[in-house]
């Protein structure tokens, strides 16, 4: 029987990537023996140094390749964040895998609203510039606001995924932040599993949004890698490619190194994909500190009058609560927008009794729900009103978000997820089999000044269907209509409407600001 040997770092993580890697090659080459060697790293072998105060790149790869460059092994496995761009598009064969959620997520101990509440600073595990530069910015707006000012101390913090756990639940640190991929690798592991669910019980996490703290490079991507020379594994390689993944990733790569290489990076690049488009974005700062926002595709749109609701958004609708007595039994809520709260009762946030799952909140009540948003607009909103939130759709919409919800780090079901919105939506959701409840009705406003706008423009961005759907009679026959993908995109193609798509309303905006072929009538 043949034989091919893999090797890897030795971390309990590591090994899971080369076990998907072998069951790979186990499915499509029955008749090959699969062995596998470890290896430490450089970067293993250096615990208490953060990286990015080191010179050079690959502080976890190199040595794997090295490996497979001398013959003592044939295919080496890495996580593909950890190489650089350098070695990747260098001589060597690769293939991509497999790839699991690319969010970064931050976990705290179970006293953290409390810390909050006295005002202390609180302490946050990272050696990742990137993850410094994005998530403790946006950590001070999305936290419970229970104090004058959260102030956040970024520590440095090194070791595989257990060991920081470990360090967290030692009280060394507040909180930590860490790529879901590995967590959800290392819980759906049998033997892994059982340590990491104790590591994780009690805390209370934050699934980071993709679009404000952005991930690394091919976050998440299993990578294996051969000599050219070794025409056995090349070959191996070529059949357990995913050329999807492995496109995202080159993408993603190419993107980089634009912007900067090593571990001092400020900025993140990921692949985002929507019902309607795959989108590349890259944000934070380049090497040079500049900052930097850059989604690919984005339409070319050539207008001479544009009507933009992002400008008025408030002259399109009054907003009447409605009462709302119906008891929301599942224990998550997506909330659309905030208004929703607003004009809703508080107590849709509150469990009826206990849920697995659920996450404890002395700020709003004793047990408030899972709560779920569908941008960072809402998420901060309801910060400032002392809610913990777990989750954003980055305001790609809700199905958007549904499959990192469901993954083991979460656990949350589509069918424990309730719906708040405004009457309209609410009615829509539940034809589409979701539970929903509308707590404010949608009156509008006839706002002539509005009205002229549209009906003089020849292109108009909507922020809403609902938007759309009162106001949509009065544009031109041949107006282009353009609007961000999710559920406004898919109800304007129903509604016989092809609309031009940006990736969200910030990613339209920032074309509006910078775009000089466009002239605003609002």
């Amino acid at each position: 029987m043949e034989k091919i040997k893999l090797i890897g770092r030795g971390s309990g993580l590591s090994l899971l990537q080369i076990e998907i890697v072998k069951q790979k090659i186990n499915a499509l080459f029955p008749g090959i023996h699969t062995e596998v060697m470890v290896s430490n790293s450089r970067g293993d072998a250096l615990q208490n140094i953060p990286l990015h105060t080191m010179e050079g790149t690959d502080f976890f790869t190199k040595e794997i390749s090295e490996a497979i460059q001398s013959g003592k092994a044939d295919i080496a496995v890495h996580s593909l964040k950890d190489m650089s761009g350098e070695h990747f598009f260098g001589s060597n064969t690769f293939a991509v895998i497999d790839r699991d959620d690319t969010r970064d997520v931050a976990i705290f101990n179970n006293y953290i609203e409390q810390k909050i509440k006295s005002g202390n600073t609180i302490t946050v595990g990272t050696c990742s510039p990137r993850r410094e530069e994005m998530a403790a910015g946006f950590l001070k707006k999305a936290l419970p606001q229970l104090c004058g000012e959260i102030n956040i101390e970024i520590k440095p913090i090194r070791g595989n995924v257990e060991t920081r756990l470990e360090k967290l639940s030692r009280g060394e640190y507040d909180g930590t932040l860490l790529a879901t991929a590995g967590l959800n690798r290392l819980l759906r592991s049998e033997k892994e599993a059982v340590r990491v669910k104790s590591l994780l019980a009690g805390k209370k996490m934050m699934l980071l949004p993709l679009t404000e703290c952005v991930p690394a490079p091919c976050q998440g991507a299993i990578v294996a890698e051969a000599h050219p020379s070794n025409k056995k594994a090349t070959a191996i390689l070529e059949k357990i490619n995913n050329k999807n993944l492995f496109a995202d990733c080159v993408a993603e790569k190419k993107e980089a190194l634009k912007y900067g290489a090593g571990c001092m990076q400020k900025f993140g690049v990921t692949t985002l994909t929507t019902k309607h488009e795959r989108y590349l974005y890259a944000a934070g700062k380049d090497a040079e500190g500049a900052e930097l926002t850059r989604w690919t595709p984005i339409p070319d749109v050539v207008t001479n009058n544009l009507f933009s609701s992002t400008q008025v958004m408030k002259d399109f609708f009054r907003y009447e609560p409605i009462e709302t007595k119906a008891d929301i039994n599942s224990s998550a809520v997506f909330v659309a927008n905030y208004k929703a709260v607003q004009y809703g009762s508080t107590d849709l946030l509150q469990l009826n009794g206990p849920s697995q799952g659920t996450i404890d909140s002395s700020s709003a009540g004793d047990k408030q729900k899972i709560i779920i948003v569908s941008g960072t607009k809402t998420w901060f909103e309801l910060a400032r009103q002392g809610y913990w939130v777990t989750a954003s759709a980055d305001a790609l919409g809700y199905e958007f978000l549904l499959p990192s919800l469901q993954m083991p780090l979460l656990n949350i079901k589509g069918d424990d997820i309730c719906i708040i919105t405004h009457e309209s939506a609410a009615e829509r959701w539940r034809k589409k089999g979701y539970e929903a409840i509308g707590t404010y009705r949608l009156v509008p406003a006839h706002n002539q000044s509005v009205i002229y706008s549209i009906t003089a423009a020849d292109s108009i961005f909507w922020s809403s269907y609902s938007q759309f759907e009162f106001y949509g009679k009065y544009a031109r026959p041949h107006a282009k209509h353009m609007c961000s993908g999710g559920e406004t995109a898919e109800l304007l193609k129903q509604a016989g409407i092809e609309p031009i798509l940006f990736p969200t309303i910030k990613a339209f905006e920032q074309w509006r600001k910078f775009s000089i072929r466009s002239h605003s009538a609002a």
